[in-house]
């Protein structure tokens, strides 16, 4: 798993380049965002249960059918199987909101993700909802800290959505 700063020098090292100015403006980008960093992953750690919850709560309500006989989620262990990969989901985002970097995504979360949603019959689409309900979660929690730009919490869970989202589950 790489951060931001290892994957940019590692790019400009492959390359043979000196740091240009996108360079430049892409780490102090990452650094202004640091503390901001730190403070979501900590909010994310200490309300990762309630995030969960809240946000299943959400999906169901949007989806119902999921919790119906014969949904994806009806029965106790499938709802609970549901809950937990929430949970996977948010705390990896976590991970990524800190590296500011969406490799840890690639190497523990997507990859081979597709084979194992197929071979189980999981639909990505209620995947996807229950991510960007994360997200939304998230970004009001972290907000009523009082940090001002949220934007920065965005990136991983709108990669997770959209590398699903371009796979054909």
């Amino acid at each position: 798993m790489r951060d931001a700063v290892t994957s940019l020098i590692e790019n400009y090292d492959i390359t043979g380049r000196y740091l240009d100015r996108n360079a430049l403006d892409t780490l102090k980008s990452y650094f202004d965002t640091g503390m901001a960093r730190v403070q979501a992953a900590a909010v994310i750690n200490s309300n990762a249960a309630a995030i969960v919850k809240q946000a299943g709560s959400r999906l169901f309500e949007e989806i119902p059918e999921l919790i119906r006989p014969g949904g994806n989620a009806y029965t106790t262990r499938r709802y609970a199987a549901c809950l937990r990969d929430m949970d996977y989901y948010l705390r990896y985002a976590s991970y990524a909101l800190v590296a500011g970097s969406m490799d840890v995504l690639d190497e523990r979360v997507l990859q081979g993700l597709r084979e194992t949603y197929n071979s189980l019959g999981v639909p990505i689409g209620p995947t996807v909802n229950g991510i960007q309900i994360m997200k939304e979660i998230v970004k009001e929690q972290i907000a009523a800290t009082g940090v001002e730009n949220t934007g920065f919490l965005d990136q991983p869970f709108d990669y997770m959505t959209r590398e699903l989202g371009e796979k054909d589950l």
